[in-house]
């Protein structure tokens, strides 16, 4: 099919189809057009399904023809598609991991299963290249997979750990800067994730609560996706007793979005789990300081005055209120993490495909 075109085929499947999972499938399906694009996506829910199920909802979906490479995220149980499609077994695959299921906090209900992390394990070991969107992100995968197969007999862990670590590489998805506003409100604090167990919402409305007890001078914009049934109890409790220092509080348009990220003085995460955390890069590159924990993927791009224990409640109230009382701290510089440089990276790999 390719070979009309000139362009090499790639087919990307992405079995787990969330925000950030498909933000990645569309942004590197349009941003490298040398390449002829099959796009497979599953929807981004019944985890446990997914990730043991892709290969039989693809069974007959997959063109008949033969890829030039299939870009697959870590999601795919891409050595179970490999053998149940002979003439897939020569085609070469980079694996995407957008996370690893070795560093989960404790409470997920898809955490320390062994069925998720085998299908991370064989994917790995099938294909040619292991992409990872932070070095925190490789490390506890290496890390993970060799504590779990030390445990095991009949496996040479070193052996298989070294295998997958030379096929690894660092390459995050490059984030789209928003260029902050003329008039910045430097008492604007920021929520820009999800309203889930993952984001830790109810550390980030008790700090807020206790700032506003002290008597200190902020607003609030409230922005990321919240559940259709019913509204996050944290939530709740900030419109209660912060009701009228919320400027915002939506699952906005990108374009709101944007605005209000781009008149955000502050933004916070109080994550248990990241593995790039596009949403404070998003709003540090408008030049919002961002607050996160001295832990995850975050030490990698911020510096320790930006950092507090993870869930030290009384450290992050004390330190921003430091911040609003005393002055903000100097934007942080975020463009190694949407500079051409990281694009140039993505593009030339695409480029030295066989075309």
């Amino acid at each position: 099919m390719h070979h009309h075109t000139g362009k090499p085929e790639v087919w990307l499947l992405s079995s787990y189809r969330t925000d950030s999972h498909g933000q990645w499938a569309d942004w590197v399906t349009e941003a490298h057009s040398q390449v002829n694009w099959h796009k497979l996506e599953l929807p981004g829910r019944r985890f446990r399904w997914r990730i043991r199920g892709n290969p039989l909802s693809w069974l007959e979906k997959l063109p008949d023809s033969k890829p030039d490479l299939i870009l697959a995220t870590s999601m795919v149980d891409l050595a179970t598609i490999k053998g149940l499609h002979p003439r897939l077994a020569q085609v070469p695959c980079w694996y995407y991991f957008h996370e690893n299921q070795f560093a989960y906090p404790p409470g997920e209900d898809h955490v320390n299963q062994i069925d998720p992390q085998m299908v991370q394990i064989y994917g790995g070991l099938a294909a040619e290249w292991l992409f990872f969107n932070s070095e925190f992100n490789r490390s506890t995968f290496l890390d993970g997979v060799f504590n779990l197969l030390k445990k095991k007999p009949q496996v040479d862990t070193m052996r298989i750990k070294l295998l997958l670590e030379k096929k690894t590489t660092v390459l995050p998805i490059p984030v789209e800067p928003i260029p902050p506003a003329k008039s910045k409100d430097n008492r604007l604090i920021l929520w820009n994730h999800r309203w889930e167990y993952d984001k830790a919402p109810e550390i980030f409305a008790e700090a807020m609560v206790r700032l506003a007890e002290q008597g200190v001078d902020f607003r609030l914009a409230l922005l990321g996706n919240r559940s259709s049934t019913f509204p996050n109890e944290s939530l709740l409790h900030m419109r209660e007793k912060l009701g009228d220092r919320i400027i915002a509080d939506e699952r906005a348009d990108r374009a709101t979005y944007n605005r209000i990220v781009s008149e955000s003085g502050i933004v916070i995460s109080t994550s248990l789990h990241e593995f790039q955390g596009l949403s404070i890069l998003e709003a540090a590159s408008a030049e919002a300081r961002p607050m996160v924990p001295d832990a995850l993927c975050y030490p990698e791009i911020y510096p320790v005055a930006y950092r507090y224990p993870p869930g030290d409640l009384d450290t992050l109230v004390y330190r921003l209120s430091d911040w609003l009382d005393g002055g903000l701290p100097p934007p942080v510089d975020v463009s190694n993490w949407y500079s051409p440089e990281l694009k140039n990276r993505w593009q030339n790999l695409f480029d030295k495909l066989p075309g």
